[in-house]
């Protein structure tokens, strides 16, 4: 069920979050504005397995949801260690390899029954390869790398705070979900505040989840940078919202985690680095 309008709760920070959010902001998960992301490696064994699903993930299905049986393949599930990895792909007729991130998350610590699928978010860009991944069918085999690549989020960085806040944008969502989805949240038990920006509504993945996420103690906070009269919400961009929001006290206490548009993060960086957080607890996934 899509939002018509952003409730009031989400539009706000809880009020101790108000307290802590306050001379220091909080994280990116962008890397330091010097610092060159580092491209997965290639694979140099790879695995075939079939789709299991795909479908449209958003109203105007400029996103999909895919999945892969991969049942088969169990040392390629066992490799899953933490949300924010990627698995390669090797689709046909396609000239580069494509990382995705998987968005389902992994295996909790001693699970006797691992998931036997991945999950990814797709985004759908006519003439790429990520397109044609999107065309397949339930039962098409497509080529994987044989074990997933990326280190993730390295959340042990953050273990100790008792904040933490979140920002993704358009597909960045995807590995966000991983993370939502795994261990994290229940082990956390901190604040955990999710900025999550789109275009509109109609591009805006994962909404039949976000109960779900309130549920275990996520607070969502939609920004559209350009919705329909309609919108009660917050308007305009991720960092533009967070700048008017934050209220960090200390910054020692809070953590951050970020992905998406590379302006994003770099901006909600320098704003985070300003006020004195330090870069070893804004993490990213690359």
């Amino acid at each position: 069920m899509l939002l018509r309008s952003a409730p009031r709760r989400l539009h706000l920070l809880r009020p101790h979050h108000h307290r802590l959010l306050s001379a220091a902001v909080l994280a990116s998960a962008a890397p330091a504005p010097t610092a060159a992301p580092v491209p997965p490696q290639a694979p140099t064994e790879w695995a075939e397995a079939p789709v299991a699903s795909v479908r449209p993930a958003t109203a105007d299905a400029s996103l999909y949801h895919v999945s892969l049986d991969l049942s088969a393949h169990g040392g390629l599930l066992a490799s899953h260690a933490a949300a924010g990895q990627f698995l390669p792909f090797r689709l046909p007729s396609a000239s580069y390899l494509i990382f995705l991130a998987i968005a389902s998350p992994p295996p909790a610590p001693g699970s006797s029954s691992p998931a036997a699928a991945f999950d990814f978010l797709v985004k759908r860009l006519p003439g790429t390869p990520s397109a044609r991944l999107c065309d397949l069918r339930p039962g098409d085999l497509v080529h994987v790398g044989a074990s997933v690549v990326g280190r993730g989020f390295d959340v042990a960085r953050i273990a100790d705070a008792r904040d933490v806040l979140v920002f993704a944008t358009g597909s960045g969502i995807s590995p966000i979900r991983s993370l939502v989805e795994s261990s994290f949240v229940e082990d956390h038990k901190a604040g955990i505040n999710l900025f999550y920006g789109v275009r509109n509504l109609q591009r805006m993945a994962y909404q039949e989840r976000f109960n779900d996420w309130e549920t275990k103690g996520v607070k969502i906070i939609p920004v559209l940078s350009r919705p329909d009269s309609q919108w009660t919400g917050e308007r305009g961009y991720v960092q533009n919202v967070f700048s008017r929001m934050k209220n960090i006290v200390n910054p020692s206490s809070v953590g951050a985690i970020l992905c998406g548009h590379k302006q994003m993060t770099e901006e909600i960086t320098r704003v985070l680095v300003a006020d004195g957080l330090s870069k070893d607890r804004i993490l990213t996934n690359f």
